[in-house]
């Protein structure tokens, strides 16, 4: 039996109405997001204790603060999903400056997230979704798909600018802007400027185990962080709808609402990719109206984050993809819409109606 998702997602004119008082404005933003970036102090000092064994070089003090400093980086990658979604400060322009920057450390041009990601926003769990590649490519093989996502387990840090990347290098590639080519290309080129003179002055220092404790293996864990990030919001899950076609987690415990708060509630991942020019912390509010209209339907929200891992495991062990790959029928025709920005409203400006109706 099928039902269509109608009260709150076919109307154009209600969403445009709420959008007043929910999407970025300079001044919401800015204020909401300053608090946010106490994880970067935090890291900063982690890492100067890595740097100089403070208190002691105990080795369960080691570990400690590396956690914790791969935890910060984690952190500085929600930090550069906001940037591409322009709302970490008053202008847009302070997003484009960190988002680089983080980009560059990263070795992902700050345009080609961006690109990727809006076309992730657009068509999610589809084929033309490059950011959730090869899982949802239905030309990926069973196998295929199980070896990489095992290998993006331990080297995120690895597969990340590769996947990102084959938006700008892949002769398929639906980016064809040449400006924003041109952008992608001199970010390109900054990337290994930086890192050239970075790792001169690590060899000829003598630094090498410094930068190893420092910087590489909290980036290292930082990216296994990320990846079960990706994997839990997106790894099995059918449906093209935003609400139903990733998970979710919206908790009241101090731990979920900590972690949830200093990666700018990217963990409440419905609403986010139905709308995604909201404000931050309108989005649990939102999610919640959602239900409110619609108590027929099953969204796929947890309490927790471990409630959101286990629903995962499934997927993650035996057949790792989305949409059509985990049994999703072909994605319907888009509407009329330019795809070269993000949304007010996924559902009502993008998707085709077919796309919006689930199996109950």
């Amino acid at each position: 039996m099928e039902e269509t998702v109608e009260s709150g997602f076919n109307s154009m004119s209600s969403t445009m109405s709420q959008s007043a008082n929910t999407s970025v404005s300079k001044h919401s933003v800015s204020w909401s997001t300053i608090p946010r970036f106490l994880f970067a102090p935090i890291g900063l000092a982690g890492m100067f204790a890595l740097a100089f064994s403070w208190p002691n070089d105990h080795w369960l003090t080691w570990a400690f603060w590396t956690l914790l400093v791969s935890y910060s980086l984690f952190c500085w990658t929600s930090c550069f999903h906001e940037a591409a979604h322009h709302t970490l400060g008053g202008s847009k322009r302070w997003s484009i400056i960190i988002g680089r920057f983080i980009g560059t450390m990263i070795f992902v041009p700050f345009h080609v997230y961006r690109e990727s990601h809006i076309r992730h926003h657009a068509y999610l769990n589809k084929s033309t979704d490059w950011e959730l590649w090869p899982y949802s490519d239905p030309n990926a093989s069973l196998w295929f798909r199980r070896i990489f996502c095992w290998l993006e387990i331990p080297f995120g840090f690895l597969t990340s600018p590769f996947v990102y990347g084959r938006l700008y290098f892949h002769k398929d590639s639906s980016l064809q802007n040449p400006e924003v080519r041109r952008l992608i290309r001199n970010e390109y080129i900054v990337i290994a400027i930086v890192w050239t003179a970075i790792l001169t002055l690590v060899t000829v220092t003598s630094s090498w185990h410094l930068f190893l404790v420092v910087w590489i293996i909290p980036h290292v864990i930082a990216g296994v962080y990320q990846t079960f990030r990706k994997f839990t919001e997106h790894l099995g899950m059918r449906s093209y709808d935003p609400l139903l076609g990733t998970r979710t987690v919206i908790g009241s415990s101090p731990i979920t609402a900590i972690c949830t708060y200093f990666n700018f509630d990217i963990f409440v991942h419905g609403p986010h990719h139905r709308h995604p020019r909201y404000r931050h912390e309108a989005l649990c509010d939102r999610m919640a109206q959602y239900e409110v209209e619609n108590p027929s339907l099953d969204y796929p929200v947890f309490k927790t984050y471990w409630g959101a891992i286990r629903d995962l495991i499934p997927s993650l062990i035996w057949n790792p993809g989305v949409g059509m790959n985990v049994g999703a029928p072909p994605p319907s025709e888009e509407k009329p819409h330019d795809v070269s920005d993000f949304s007010e409203d996924v559902t009502a400006q993008i998707l085709g109606e077919k796309d919006a109706v689930i199996e109950a």
